[in-house]
């Protein structure tokens, strides 16, 4: 009778794991992301340093810091490392950040390891719009310039995933990034035609590169705030990408809202690239490249992907225009092309592991 009882006793349905579980199973490295960050910032702390004193004339550390600390406008020194040097490489961080958690954010929602600001065709969407600003409101502001770099980032999103979704079968990681492509070259070719009918081809060749030459105090002024809330609202959706990245079906079983949240996810991205895009032209594949090494480094949780990515990608860009200051001196070699030629190779890389997609 006890065999049979035990025989017939009911089961118990196993409890379905909580999203509290479901986060805790994630690979993550908290103690190295916290090394990584705080070792970034140091690195990021003595490479603003170098840049600084590095270029055309070379200035010692102890006159930078006097030039920061202590600024004598008479002295021509002190004149080149406030008005020209330090907006610079500050400039260089603020990019460099914005575009890698631009495509940390991208990666984490798509689930696309492809995706990337530039390649994706926000940048060309915001070049484009500023070759509008240049041919028809020369004179307009910077505000109104930063406006229209974040008004032609949104709608090159709209049509890449317009395009992408549109063919049978839906818009997976490859399609998705063909169709960027595609947008890049036209609204490339388009601005490019404006700046030959218009006259203002020089002016376009700033951002057709990528470069950092031409940052200001009154640019950075406006666009540190942008940088600066985008930035913090990507670490507070954080934990919302994290359960994004495990898929459409996975995150609304966790009870996420998953509309809301990639809406409020492409109104980052929109306002980071934008941002980027407005000072330095089209800089791609830090979106691309950071991301994959900071998740690579400390795991797949975005509370720790997201500051890693705005660290390294800050260092990566900083680092970059020290290199393009002198690798040929007295010139200078666009940062965009001295980035590009990590990028290139390590998107052929993760195109080749992706091209069963096609």
């Amino acid at each position: 009778m006890a065999d049979n009882a035990r025989l017939h006793k009911p089961q118990v349905e196993p409890e379905a794991p909580s999203a509290g579980d479901e986060m805790e199973r994630l690979y993550s490295r908290p103690l190295t992301a916290i090394l990584i960050i705080f070792g970034g910032l140091i690195a990021l702390v003595l490479a603003l340093g170098l840049s600084v004193s590095f270029g055309a004339m070379d200035i010692k550390f102890l006159t930078v810091w006097e030039a920061i600390f202590h600024f004598n406008p008479d002295l021509k020194e002190h004149q080149v490392i406030q008005e020209l040097r330090l907006p610079r490489v500050l400039g260089c961080m603020l990019v460099g950040s914005a575009f890698a958690v631009a495509g940390a954010l991208m990666q984490g929602m798509t689930r696309n390891p492809l995706a990337d600001s530039g390649l994706l065709g926000l940048n060309s969407g915001a070049g484009f719009a500023l070759a509008l600003c240049f041919a028809f409101a020369p004179g307009l502001s910077y505000p109104y310039i930063i406006m229209f770099s974040f008004l032609g980032a949104a709608v090159s999103t709209v049509i890449v995933v317009a395009l992408g979704a549109s063919v049978r079968g839906g818009l997976t990681p490859m399609r998705m990034v063909l169709a960027g492509v595609t947008l890049s070259a036209l609204l490339t070719a388009l601005s490019e035609g404006i700046a030959l009918y218009f006259k203002i081809g020089q002016e376009l060749a700033f951002w057709y590169a990528g470069g950092v030459a031409g940052i200001r105090w009154e640019q950075l002024k406006i666009m540190f705030p942008w940088v600066l809330v985008a930035l913090a609202a990507a670490i507070a959706l954080s934990r919302s990408i994290t359960m994004l990245s495990l898929g459409e079906e996975v995150s609304k079983g966790l009870g996420l809202r998953t509309g809301p949240v990639k809406l409020a996810g492409v109104i980052i991205v929109i306002m980071l690239a934008g941002s980027a895009v407005s000072v330095a032209g089209a800089v791609s594949f830090i979106g691309l490249l950071v991301p994959h090494v900071a998740r690579k480094l400390v795991g797949v949780d975005y509370k720790w992907i997201i500051p890693t990515s705005a660290v390294l990608g800050a260092l990566v860009v900083v680092l970059a225009d020290l290199a393009a200051r002198t690798v040929n001196p007295p010139f200078e070699t666009p940062i965009g092309s001295m980035i590009a030629v990590i990028g290139v190779p390590f998107f052929l890389y993760l195109a080749n592991k992706e091209r069963r997609e096609l």
